[in-house]
């Protein structure tokens, strides 16, 4: 748990129902929805459970704005998917979902919505596509405009690594063998280089990717093997040229170190009519972790205007 323990919270599950099935999304709540416009949170991966997103709680218990955490569907402590096909992890069912907990909470007509990495894509879709009267502040942090820029992105990091990394990495690649200990290890050397900088990691981030590691069926089927080999079904995803619409202010948010280096932040900066952008000098994807006072300080004053 993060430092939220004199706040009050709520947490159960909501029935989502999706093309004729039910399932449950679970959610917690930090603060009293009834104070303040709440910010909901969404998390990233796709498939890294809500754990590593709770020090945004901190919102709750120093500016008295209620936070809203969920896992998405086949994530965390929501309702596992393991034999669905990939047809079924589009980002409507992700839309879907996001418009249901908001529906739930009684929320739809006055939140601000925060996505981090592919909760940012998301965030940025439900801007484009829903134009909901209700969200007043949009903030995407550590996210990325479209995954051939991420491609860019990563690959120009992976070269910073040594030689002999970038080759084991590239053979089990092309030998189809991600899962050996060999390419996870090496993982682990870009992972904290470019996701997180602190040694040893926090705690809820250890938690979250030890969730994901239980069942990676969302991450594997939408990213691939990892976040420099992109073979799932965003592989070409893109929102580049609908910016335009987005009609909210926009806070964007990247780390120096940032897997999401500016290549895919800047089109959100560009396009955006209504947009700031601050970079983290000594970030890389959690900057709420790696410079949590000024990460807090930056969005807390955001979503007083």
């Amino acid at each position: 748990m993060s430092s939220n323990s004199t706040m009050a919270e709520t947490s159960g599950s909501i029935d989502f129902t999706y093309n004729g099935e039910t399932f449950k999304i679970w959610y917690k709540v930090v603060g009293d929805l009834r104070s303040a416009r709440p910010l909901v949170t969404l998390h990233g991966g796709p498939g890294i459970p809500h754990n590593y997103m709770l020090p945004h709680a901190e919102l709750a218990t120093a500016r008295d704005i209620p936070v809203v955490f969920y896992d998405q569907v086949g994530i965390g402590h929501s309702t596992h998917l393991r034999a669905k096909p990939a047809t079924f992890w589009i980002v409507e069912l992700f839309i879907a979902e996001l418009e249901n907990v908001l529906a739930h909470l009684g929320i739809a007509s006055d939140f601000d919505l925060l996505g981090h990495s592919w909760g940012g894509m998301l965030a940025a879709e439900y801007a484009i596509r829903v134009h909901s009267a209700g969200l007043k502040h949009l903030i995407l942090t550590d996210s990325l405009a479209s995954m051939e820029l991420w491609a860019v992105s990563v690959h120009k990091l992976l070269k910073q690594l040594p030689e002999d990394l970038q080759e084991t990495l590239r053979r089990h690649e092309e030998d189809g063998t991600t899962d050996s200990k060999e390419y996870q290890e090496g993982m682990s050397v870009f992972y904290g280089k470019h996701i997180c900088r602190l040694d040893p990691w926090p705690q809820d981030m250890q938690d979250a990717f030890a969730f994901m590691a239980e069942d990676p069926t969302v991450y594997t089927t939408m990213i691939g093997p990892s976040e420099f080999n992109i073979t799932g079904t965003l592989k070409t995803w893109s929102v580049i040229d609908k910016l335009p619409t987005v009609r909210y202010p926009t806070l964007v948010m990247n780390g120096v170190h940032d897997e999401a280096q500016d290549e895919c932040v800047r089109p959100f900066f560009e396009r955006i009519p209504k947009v700031r952008w601050v970079q983290f000098a000594e970030s890389s994807h959690v900057p709420f972790f790696e410079e949590k006072e000024r990460y807090f300080s930056v969005l807390g004053d955001f979503l007083k205007l």
